[in-house]
């Protein structure tokens, strides 16, 4: 009886699993409950609660048109949540939480009813032997003995505990119509879900499912780049490691690599643990050790494409140390860029030379003595670490807490402690800046490291030896065809 049950349990789970997508992203497809469209976040990277506010996700708001006829929207990135169950979805948990119950109660009829069928069946030829003899003394009084009697009185005497045998098939015979009522009221249950959601092959609804999900994610893609407006609250992943230190993922677009690099400390360190997923990371489980050839220097570091970029420690020189083959690929100087704290961020801590990727490629952020300690934004090519080329940004290194760059924009907060916000601008596409006001929240009060990951949309910080994660509002203007 256990087995079919679990079977139930099974399709549950799948009914549960479409139920809920249907229910959160579905009706957002096709407009059913306005313009908002969220993605779920893949588990093995983030665990549960990494991204737990709804209105934290990815979501689109779209305006009408404006005077040029171009069409407006408003990108929320991104969508990194576990989606709120609707009734229905509480409705089949519970119900899966019965099915279970139901299970291990047969289960337990089982063993038990198992158990007393044996004891009866080794009882059966001593009632024979009592019924007999009673029938004996029925039908010829005379025969009965003191001796005889004695005998029977023995063998009923070793019956008896047979007796509360019986009761617990009387218990269990009830625990059955319990059962059956239970599982009759799940059937109806089963079947107003089924006409409310509607007379769906499951098999090819969970197919047309992973299709629109490939489709949003590609759609998503190519909204691409946007103006930052807004950063969410803090999501602190984990507690580890000392005040100052780095952590990342991949920032390679597209990337399917899973994995989650730390580095703790800021200067003459060599040790960079390899975490195996996010959901490992925040358990400080399943990783492996790289001993970096050469020491590295501030927190600055990005890894791309699986490789390691770095500055290393009283240079600067940049090294781009490969993960899987264990080895310096390449490393190269950056010329007339300042190091061992000649223009360091304002936390200081080696901080002058800062490597970061987004959605156009590899970045590097320093300054030199020509440009009098201001800001200079390097794009680098990978393969050889060469500067491509370079722009001026006049904001003094000293005076910045952090910066990061999202879709070719430099941001930088005007400092590393609490009431820090995002403070200036500068865009590489158009060689102009702005200064801007976008508050965040510094929850642990020293920010070391604060990197965007393209691929995930989200901004990377070390915080007072806190892991910390914050989702980003990227501002669009998506133009038509015939612009």
């Amino acid at each position: 009886m256990s087995v079919p049950m679990l079977k139930i349990g099974a399709v549950l789970s799948t009914m549960a699993m479409v139920t809920n997508w249907m229910s959160q992203t579905l009706p957002s497809l096709v407009g059913l409950n306005g313009t908002t469209i969220s993605r779920g976040g893949t588990s093995e990277r983030i665990v549960s609660g990494l991204y737990p506010s709804p209105e934290e996700g990815w979501q689109i708001y779209s305006s009408a048109q404006d005077a040029d006829g171009k069409c407006i929207c408003t990108v929320v990135a991104p969508a990194q949540n576990m989606c709120n169950r609707d009734p229905r979805s509480r409705q089949l948990r519970q119900l899966m939480e019965k099915v279970q119950n139901i299970s291990q109660s047969m289960e337990v009829l089982d063993l038990r009813t198992y158990r007393d069928l044996q004891y009866v069946r080794n009882t059966e030829n001593m009632m024979k032997v009592v019924d007999g003899k009673l029938k004996t003394a029925s039908d010829n009084p005379r025969t009965v003995n003191t001796k005889s009697f004695q005998e029977l009185k023995d063998k009923v005497t070793q019956l008896l505990p047979l007796l509360p045998v019986l009761e617990q098939y009387k218990t269990d015979a009830k625990m059955i119509l319990r059962l059956r009522e239970e599982v009759r009221n799940l059937s109806l249950v089963l079947m107003a879900i089924q006409e409310e959601m509607g007379a769906y092959d499951y098999e090819e609804l969970r197919h047309r499912v992973l299709l629109l999900e490939t489709r949003l994610h590609s759609c998503m893609q190519k909204l691409g780049c946007g103006k930052l407006t807004g950063v969410s609250n803090p999501i602190t992943v984990r507690a580890s490691g000392s005040r100052f230190g780095s952590w990342m993922t991949d920032t390679m677009i597209p990337s399917s690599d899973n994995r989650v690099w730390s580095m703790d400390g800021y200067f003459k360190g060599r040790r960079v643990l390899e975490y195996r997923t996010m959901n490992d990371f925040t358990k400080g489980q399943n990783f492996v050790q790289h001993l970096l050839p050469h020491p590295w220097a501030g927190t600055g570091h990005v890894v791309f494409n699986g490789s390691l970029f770095y500055n290393k420690y009283q240079s600067n020189i940049v090294i781009k140390y490969h993960f899987r083959s264990r080895s310096v690929l390449v490393q190269r100087s950056l010329s007339g860029a300042g190091y061992n704290n000649t223009f360091p961020y304002s936390w200081g801590g080696s901080s002058d030379i800062d490597l970061m990727a987004d959605e156009n490629g590899l970045w590097a952020v320093y300054t030199t003595i020509p440009n009098a300690g201001n800001i200079v934004i390097s794009r680098l090519e990978p393969q050889s670490l060469e500067v491509l080329q370079s722009w001026d940004t006049g904001f003094p290194k000293r005076s910045a807490g952090e910066s990061f760059m999202i879709c070719g924009t430099l941001y930088v907060t005007n400092s590393h402690l609490a009431g820090a916000k995002i403070y200036f601008a500068y865009y590489t596409n158009t060689s102009t800046y702005e200064y801007t006001d976008i508050p965040f929240h510094n929850q642990y009060s020293h920010i070391s490291m604060m990197d965007y990951n393209p691929r995930e949309r989200v901004l990377y910080t070390w915080n007072n030896g806190h892991q910390v994660l914050y989702n980003v509002t990227l501002f669009q203007v998506i133009k038509t065809s015939g612009d």
